[in-house]
């Protein structure tokens, strides 16, 4: 082999290493982060199904009220609130079920055949006894419980979350529950998509290897310190390109969320049929059924805030990062109860839209570790600038910790992952903790490319 063959294998061969083991991070990244937003989308959906079982069974006890709280025990009492009960359905698989303390059937609208029958020792696929899990449930209070039912649309079997309460002078289980369906579409359209980014990637790292290699060969053979300095801001490029895409995907999520919100305004619906049934009938308690249907709603408009703020905070995109922490810190306080202190003076400068992202979600993790771990009263935040720089300082006064045992304390995760956003950007990261005052401050360039 020739000298200037051996020079290019050996030029080549470092690339080619290189390039297959960014693609093996790349994978793994994009693996850990689908993951992630799989976790995140599920428990986001499970928490507005749980808030909408919630409803739906409130709204149910409310329905039977007048004839439970009358005191009354006789039989035609009960029939009385099977039948109210039975009556009050929403969807095409949303329905109400009672059981009585041994397990047997008292009212099921969609598969009569079930009523009166002891269900006690019954199991779903999974093994799961499903009426003993609810009843446990029913009595600790906790009220959720998953399992494997029977869908009455469809005649198969498919995972469900219920929420149940005891009515106990009777000796009563109520419930109804949701299928998950949809979680699992959502689960599994998060996967393909993430797999979908992870081929992209690989075909744009393919490219740039391939390019490489192309300009070894055109270049005579050699690499000099102007080379080594192109593919080192291709790789950033690339890097920068990584973290961009990361940002568009949570504004996606963001966007789709709003739509999981509706089924929690179904709930919000039937509050307001309600109390316009109530106005007809004169019933005294429909200002009383029409505020709760108010309040439902205020509940209902804060939950798409408090979702599409946290995934993508919409304040960055209109009124800056000024505003959009203006918001994250008001939130917080109103969430924690820690009394916040926030200033800024930015000069009219805007920082660039990468750094303003990095920013808030360095102050979102600042504040999360403070929330769980600092036990602190107040936090103070400042944050300046100009247009060269922009600073942003996280004072708190809680127990403090020892900085360099960052990889043993709780909130180090989190700690580390502003320190890596920082580097990302080439900015400046320090952290000072004494008990009493923990000090995190962050400088980063105003403009980056």
């Amino acid at each position: 082999m020739q000298l200037r063959h051996k020079i290019a294998a050996l030029s080549i061969l470092p690339l080619l290493l290189a390039v297959a083991v960014v693609c093996a991070l790349v994978i793994v990244q994009n693996q850990r982060l689908g993951e992630q937003q799989a976790q995140l989308i599920e428990a986001s959906i499970l928490a507005s199904k749980q808030a909408e079982l919630k409803h739906y069974v409130e709204m149910a006890t409310s329905i039977i009220a007048p004839l439970y709280g009358s005191g009354l025990d006789d039989e035609e009492t009960k029939q009385k609130v099977l039948a109210a009960l039975s009556r009050f359905s929403f969807g095409s698989d949303g329905y109400f079920f009672v059981y009585d303390r041994n397990g047997r059937n008292l009212m099921h609208p969609r598969q009569p055949e079930l009523v009166g029958q002891d269900l006690w020792n019954m199991t779903d696929p999974n093994g799961l006894p499903v009426i003993q899990a609810l009843m446990q449930s029913a009595k600790s209070g906790e009220g959720f419980q998953r399992y494997t039912w029977q869908k009455p649309s469809s005649g198969q079997f498919a995972a469900k979350l219920a929420y149940v309460v005891m009515l106990d002078r009777w000796g009563w289980m109520l419930g109804t529950g949701l299928y998950l369906e949809d979680v699992d579409q959502a689960i599994l359209k998060v996967r393909e998509e993430v797999s979908g980014g992870i081929h992209t990637t690989m075909l744009a790292i393919a490219g740039v290897a391939l390019v490489a290699v192309l300009l070894v060969f055109a270049s005579g053979l050699t690499l000099n310190v102007s080379e080594r300095r192109l593919a080192d801001r291709k790789l950033q490029a690339l890097t920068q390109r990584i973290v961009s895409l990361q940002e568009e995907e949570r504004s996606r999520v963001s966007r789709e969320l709003h739509d999981g919100i509706s089924q929690l305004l179904v709930s919000i619906k039937f509050q307001f049929e309600l109390a316009s049934h109530e106005l007809a009938s004169g019933n005294a308690n429909a200002l009383t059924t029409l505020n709760t249907g108010v309040e439902r709603l205020a509940g209902a408009i804060g939950e798409v805030r408090r979702i599409s703020h946290d995934l993508h905070p919409s304040l960055l995109d209109t009124l800056g990062l000024p505003a959009a922490i203006g918001q994250l810190v008001a939130e917080f306080e109103q969430r924690s109860g820690l009394k916040m202190l926030y200033s800024e003076d930015l000069d009219g400068e805007t920082p660039d839209d990468a750094v303003a992202v990095a920013l808030f979600r360095v102050l979102q993790e600042a504040l999360t570790n403070i929330e769980r771990h600092a036990a602190a009263r107040s936090v103070h935040i400042t944050l300046n600038g100009d247009d060269a720089a922009v600073r942003l300082r996280v004072l708190d006064d809680g127990i403090g910790f020892n900085p360099r045992r960052l990889d043993n304390i709780k909130g180090g995760i989190g700690l580390r992952n502003i320190r890596e956003r920082v580097e990302h950007f080439g900015g400046r990261f320090s952290l000072a903790s004494a008990p009493g005052c923990t000090v995190l401050d962050v400088t980063l360039p105003a403009q980056v490319g």
